[in-house]
């Protein structure tokens, strides 16, 4: 055990509430979610940020001693990487992504260039035991069962789910205008984020949005979302958000219909679906969103109430997709205000803006 001071801890390990001087060991654990510290081994004049446990984002530069959490990354956009079968001390990996997620690259989009090389330097260290110097490996979360509890007496909220065609399809965004809107009528909303990969920047700007609370699969020790979890992570983000007893829930489904974080899985589960009140589309051209209503009405069953996203930038996407798929499409950025009152209006829920008088 040595100790090393660290310059940047990645939001990723936020829960664990670490310092700036932390202590780190040689026997490294190879699963998910464990806590290691590394040096950054070069430097990068792009994607070269790393989000900090404050939210902000700060640039990474050759030297940098940064913690972050082993795990893997399945990204249409950016890198992708595998957990590696043995570490120690001395070896090198690759930072995946911003949030702070660490592992072997073995795919890169050009558009990104190649990834921060990383020098392991040790597995981080918590001090569970009052009194005693033995630490242990610390994690990602909070290590718990999030499957739905049984009898439990969830009461009934009215859910809206963001999901889209792939990454940067504009979800965040959509949520973002849905819950402002929904916020400004006088409603009490709750967000989370679902799936895919360690990044807290988005459940931040819902609640910069308005959302009361939020939540992300990280909290529960879960670096990437799989279709092996994704369900009961799910459904216990939207049991946990239903007992505070909001008026309504959006969450965010990250990656696409057709992507590797489980979102298929989670459409395809029968609980979930019976508690989503109303499903927005984004897609980024027409014939993602023609595909999209497409496989959600044919594979999952279930009738979109609105199209958006960066097909609907200007009136030629939108007339295409109202003819094609007989959908209503209005953009998240440029008519805000209507696509909030068109999902309040499909949940069912009428507006509660306090009049002022003058």
């Amino acid at each position: 055990m040595q100790s090393v001071l660290v310059d940047k801890i990645a939001s990723v390990a936020i829960a664990a509430d670490l310092t700036h001087e932390i202590r780190v060991a040689t026997d490294i654990p190879c699963e998910e979610g464990v806590l290691i510290a590394v040096e950054i081994l070069n430097n990068k004049s792009g994607y070269n940020t790393l989000e900090l446990t404050s939210g902000r984002m700060a640039q990474l530069k050759r030297g940098d001693i940064v913690v972050g959490a082993l795990g893997h990354r399945k990204a249409l956009f950016g890198y992708s990487g595998h957990l590696p079968e043995r570490l120690v001390p001395g070896d090198t990996l690759q930072l995946l992504n911003l949030g702070g997620v660490i592992g072997v690259c073995d795919s890169v989009n050009p558009t990104y260039g190649n990834p921060f090389d990383c020098r392991v330097l040790g597995v981080v260290l918590h001090f569970p035991y009052l009194g005693q110097r033995v630490g242990v490996p610390a994690r990602v979360g909070v290590q718990e069962t999030y499957d739905e509890p049984e009898g439990s007496g969830i009461p009934k909220v009215p859910v809206v789910a963001i999901a889209g065609t792939c990454m940067n399809s504009g979800k965040t965004a959509a949520a973002c205008a849905v819950i402002s809107r929904f916020r400004h009528n006088g409603l009490i909303v709750d967000a989370f984020k679902a799936t895919g990969v360690a990044l807290r920047r988005d459940i931040l700007a819902m609640e910069d949005a308005g959302a009361r609370n939020t939540g992300i699969f990280t909290d529960f020790g879960v670096v990437a979302t799989t279709s092996a979890n994704a369900p009961a992570l799910t459904r216990h983000l939207l049991n946990d958000l239903s007992l505070k007893k909001p008026d309504v829930i959006v969450f965010e489904l990250g990656d696409g219909l057709l992507g590797a974080y489980g979102v298929e899985a989670i459409l395809h589960d029968v609980d979930i679906r019976s508690r989503l009140t109303s499903v927005a589309l984004c897609a980024n051209d027409p014939v993602s969103a023609w595909g999209g209503v497409k496989l959600l009405r044919e594979e999952f069953g279930i009738e979109p109430s609105v199209v958006t996203g960066p097909a609907t930038d200007n009136d030629v996407g939108i007339e295409i997709i109202k003819r094609r798929s007989q959908v209503e499409a209005i953009n998240a950025l440029s008519a805000s205000t209507d696509l909030g009152d068109l999902l309040q209006k499909a949940v069912g829920l009428g507006s509660r803006a306090a009049r002022v008088s003058l």
